[in-house]
């Protein structure tokens, strides 16, 4: 253990490895974390092509549990069905978080019980809280006054982004009832209008520059 330490240690002194890149997180609990294969690299070659960022087309996959996280700024994470944090998933995602790392987390629909169960492993006294549609990540590059967009119709829920903070840092977004990833996917995957699937890429840039950012 000690030995780890010093190594993420040594990881944090020098930085993110990949300034710019971004990981799928791989999860524990039978949950299929590598839900919507071709969403995040179409957002990704959004953002490259319309926000001036220079990610990895191809995203890597990172265990919860390693030290590889530490790698990348930026941690996707989605799914339908159930999600399980060891407690040393927990403790090595929480130092990624408070030391500057970044994790989305998007419910691709039946995602919502499990994680907020695991997340009060990985932040015991912290509380999601709902991000007012006034919240920069709105806005930080395409506007969405009304905060995040409808782009797939499950419960008939309206959409909601769920934070967690340390020391005034958004450090989590959880996306709920919005299912952005979906519209991120190739458009004969959903079928998906283009002017929803503009929404969903447009609020995905949003969620990247802003952690990139901040």
């Amino acid at each position: 253990m000690k030995c780890l330490k010093l190594t993420l240690i040594a990881l944090l002194t020098l930085g993110f490895c990949n300034a710019q890149d971004i990981a799928t997180l791989k999860y524990g609990g039978g949950g299929d974390w590598y839900g919507n294969p071709t969403g995040l690299p179409n957002l990704i070659a959004f953002c490259n092509a319309q926000i001036n960022t220079s990610i990895s087309e191809k995203p890597n996959v990172v265990d919860t549990g390693s030290i590889d996280i530490f790698q990348y700024p930026f941690l996707h994470m989605t799914g339908h069905g159930n999600v399980f944090f060891s407690e040393e998933d927990a403790d090595n995602l929480r130092s990624y978080l408070i030391s500057g790392g970044f994790l989305h987390i998007d419910d691709n629909y039946g995602m919502n019980e499990f994680i907020r169960k695991e997340l009060v492993k990985v932040f015991p006294n912290k509380e999601l809280q709902e991000l007012p549609a006034n919240h920069p990540i709105f806005s930080i590059a395409y506007p969405f006054p009304n905060g995040l967009p409808k782009i797939h119709e499950h419960d008939g829920l309206r959409p909601q982004a769920f934070g967690i903070y340390h020391e005034d840092r958004l450090v989590l977004l959880f996306t709920f009832e919005s299912d952005l990833g979906d519209g991120w996917e190739n458009p004969e995957i959903h079928n998906d209008p283009e002017s929803v699937r503009l929404k969903a890429l447009q609020m995905g840039a949003n969620i990247i520059k802003y952690a990139f950012e901040h």
